[in-house]
């Protein structure tokens, strides 16, 4: 991947431009590129006595480029208590974003102690954190599993581990991610082209994970297994706090 820059919202059509739209729809052929070319030389010229500088946007990946822009960006969030799942804690996340280099920042408060607290950023999901209503049974419990949320929030964008990889494949690491009740995380890493672009346009989800669903002080198999991985309990996979990660400025 290469890195681009920002780009800007669009300005409105112009009245050269308007002349070299005119000349392309216009024209057929070899004639409409001398037409068009025409009409853009006499849209330099008038930009050039004007003395105005002549810029272009760079295509962003969304565009169907490759880049990604080179600008940093903010986007921060309030990690909130899954519904249905008995949490208490908090937290708050923030990702510097530049190019795809993402430097993720996780404080948390109010966890299960002693035990590690799995933590992603969601993507290509509805861009939101799962409901009540949303809840299943589990082993005869209502809760809300990873499974049940992704619809909220999507699928692993990238792990949010202490160490080595920090991408999907890494989503149950469980010895790499951070461990007790409250910690602050901070990890720079690059992410992939699609999740950089999730983040950018609002829809990306953090989502630390673990709960104490019947207040035992530890992970317990009250939910049954973890549909991710049998060899772990429903408690230590299913969502404990949640936040929508949102612009902010810098």
């Amino acid at each position: 991947m290469t890195d681009g820059r920002a780009v800007s919202a669009r300005p409105s059509v112009t009245r050269s431009q308007e002349r070299v739209f005119a000349a392309w729809r216009g024209c057929a052929g070899p004639d409409k590129e001398q037409a068009v070319n025409k009409a853009l030389a006499g849209t330099l010229a008038v930009i050039a006595v004007s003395g105005v500088a002549l810029t272009t946007a760079p295509t962003t990946a969304a565009e169907g480029s490759n880049s990604q822009p080179t600008k940093t960006q903010v986007f921060s969030t309030v990690l909130s208590p899954v519904p249905t799942n008995h949490v208490t804690g908090s937290g708050t996340a923030r990702v510097q974003l530049t190019g795809n280099q993402a430097t993720v920042t996780v404080m948390v408060s109010g966890l299960l102690a002693g035990v590690p607290h799995a933590a992603h950023i969601h993507i290509d999901g509805q861009g939101r954190c799962p409901i009540a209503s949303e809840a299943t049974l589990l082993n005869g419990h209502r809760a809300l599993s990873t499974t049940d949320g992704a619809k909220a929030y999507g699928k692993v964008g990238a792990s949010l581990t202490t160490r080595g990889d920090a991408g999907p494949n890494s989503e149950v690491a469980v010895t790499r991610f951070p461990t007790g009740s409250a910690y602050t995380y901070k990890r720079t890493f690059k992410v992939t082209a699609d999740a950089a672009a999730s983040i950018r346009r609002g829809n990306a989800v953090v989502v630390v994970h673990g709960i104490d669903y019947n207040g035992s002080g530890k992970f317990t198999n009250v939910l049954g297994p973890s549909e991710l991985d049998p060899k772990l309990p429903q408690t230590a996979t299913a969502p404990a706090i949640c936040g929508v990660l949102r612009a902010t400025p810098s």
